[in-house]
Formats: C-alpha cells, sequence, structure tokens
C-alpha cells in the first residue's frame, strides 16, 4: 500500500502539517521538471521518428539542362518513367509557381511574383518516393533511370541533409530522457534525507512506541505514511505547475503548421506516461521511505 493506513490516535504521535517542511516544496519542483522533461523527450522523440520515416525513401532529382524545353521535357519523361517503376511509390514534378513562392520567401516576395526571381534559370524538380526495400538497388536503378531519361541531372537523397537534423533531435530526446533519470533518482535522495531527518528529530518517541511494544513494522507504517503524504502533496503541486504549462505550450504550438516544429507532438502514449509519472513517483517515494526506515530502526535499537 502506498500511503498505509494509520490508526487515527496514533497519527497524532507526529505533526500533521500541510506543505509546512521544505520537502514538498523541493519534491514539486523536482516533479515539474521531471514532467516538462518528460514532455521534451517524448516530443524530439516523435519528431525525430517522423522525420526520419519522412527522408528514408524520399529523393529529389534535379534537372538542370539549359533550355528551359529540353528541361522540362527531360523532367516530364523522367517523371513518367519513374512513376511506372514498381520501386517507384510515386513522383511528383515541383511547378515552377512552388519554387518561385519557395524562393520568395528569401528575396521578400510571399508570392513569388518578383521580377528578379521571374528572370532567373530555375532548374527542374522531381520527387520521388521510394517503396520499403533494398536502399542500395532501389539507388542503382534510379541512376540508371536518371542516366536514360535526364542525362546530368542530380540525385540528391534528403536524408543527406536532413540525417544530421534528426540525429540531433534524436540525441537530445536522450539527453531528456538522461535528464528524467538524473531528477528521479534526486527525487529519491530528497526522500532519503527527509526519512532519516524524521527519525533524528522524534527519536524519543520512537524510544517510547519502542518502550510500550510497538515493532519496527509499525513505527515504519507511521512515518511512511507521513512522508508519503508530504511528498504526494508536493508532486501534486508540480504536476498542476507543469500542466499548465504543458497547455501553455501546446495552445502556443498549435499554431505552427509547417517545418520540423509542426512534427513534434506528444501522442496517447506520450500523455498516458505524463499521467502515470506522477502516480509512479509516489509510489517510489513510499517504497524509499519504507526500507530507508526499516535499515535505519534497525541500527538504532
Amino acid at each position: 500500500m502506498i500511503i498505509p493506513r494509520v490508526p487515527v490516535q496514533h497519527r497524532r504521535l507526529l505533526p500533521d502539517r500541510r506543505l509546512s517542511g521544505p520537502t514538498p516544496w523541493v519534491i514539486a519542483i523536482l516533479m515539474m521538471l521531471t514532467l516538462l522533461a518528460a514532455a521534451a523527450g517524448v516530443g524530439l522523440a516523435r519528431s525525430a521518428g517522423a522525420i526520419g520515416s519522412a527522408i528514408a525513401g524520399r529523393v529529389t532529382v534535379q534537372i538542370v539542362t539549359a533550355n528551359p524545353e529540353t528541361r522540362a521535357g527531360q523532367a516530364a519523361a523522367f517523371r513518367r518513367a519513374a512513376a511506372a517503376r514498381p520501386f517507384v511509390l510515386a513522383a511528383r514534378t515541383v511547378g515552377q509557381d512552388e519554387l518561385r513562392a519557395t524562393l520568395g520567401q528569401w528575396f521578400g516576395s510571399a508570392e513569388g511574383d518578383d521580377p528578379l526571381l521571374k528572370s532567373l534559370p530555375l532548374p527542374a524538380l522531381v520527387d520521388v518516393d521510394l517503396a520499403e526495400g533494398d536502399r542500395r538497388g532501389q539507388m542503382r536503378a534510379l541512376r540508371a533511370l536518371v542516366a536514360r531519361e535526364a542525362p546530368g541531372a542530380r540525385i540528391i537523397p534528403h536524408a543527406e541533409w536532413l540525417g544530421p537534423v534528426a540525429r540531433l533531435i534524436r540525441s537530445l530526446a536522450w539527453i531528456a530522457g538522461a535528464m528524467v533519470l538524473l531528477m528521479t533518482a534526486a527525487s529519491a535522495a530528497v526522500v532519503i534525507m527527509t526519512a532519516r531527518a524524521a527519525l533524528g528529530t522524534h527519536f524519543a518517541t520512537i524510544e517510547m512506541l519502542h518502550m510500550i511494544g510497538a515493532t519496527d513494522r509499525q513505527i515504519t507504517r507511521l512515518f511512511q505514511r507521513r512522508i508519503a503524504i508530504d511528498t504526494a502533496y508536493g508532486i501534486a503541486l508540480g504536476s498542476l505547475v507543469a500542466a499548465a504549462i504543458l497547455l501553455l505550450i501546446g495552445w502556443q504550438w498549435s499554431g505552427v503548421t509547417a517545418g520540423l516544429a509542426a512534427t513534434a507532438s506528444l501522442g496517447a502514449a506520450g500523455w498516458a506516461l505524463l499521467l502515470a509519472l506522477p502516480l509512479l513517483a509516489i509510489a517510489l517515494a513510499a517504497l524509499t521511505a519504507r526500507q530507508t526506515l526499516l535499515a535505519a530502526l534497525k541500527k538504532i535499537l
């Protein structure tokens, strides 16, 4: 039992003041940081997974032939030939207007209608999504197809330039996970110090209880209940603050619909983990307090 049952008359042996000592406040801060780190870790891990899935089988073929008509013809021929291959899921020609709109963000023209942009010779791009399978074999077949339909074109795997980003995000997710473990260990250390301090403060009460026949387990239940309740108050307070922060961030994040930030989300499993963490923290604190108290009482008497 996380919070053991203790007779009412026995509870009066220890002060019953809520949030009176430093322990609940320290636990609240650690719980808040733990939940925020866990949320960041889950979001980053899901973002890295989404990016990895998106770039695993996507390549862009860049056709840079000088003649615009030849360039457009090669792009159309390559797209038709690629779409007919069994290892290609989809092949799409990127329109010139779409390219100008993308470049217009850097030239200060959101619509891409800047005269300078219209005068620039833009390459023809064909996005190709590859099916699951032997990537090396697929790339060899794709290079042969490009050499036949669009000689001189470049094949740009998205994994080459987005892969390092996904690895960086994945590393940050592991760091967030390590922070969760460190703060969990710090919370356990706080509970251990609290249990030992409680035994030292109420040493006279413990001696009296032993004199009237109380066992170590009975005394442990008394102190375990007090520590578990204080810890539960701190965990509840920290969880409420973390929930408010996450809701605020989620409300602001809802406006992000593009870019890498749009791939970061908690998902159902992430929210379940965040809901389970406070309960696991209470159980861990009660178990830590119990083992610490039993070990300390054996040394005292």
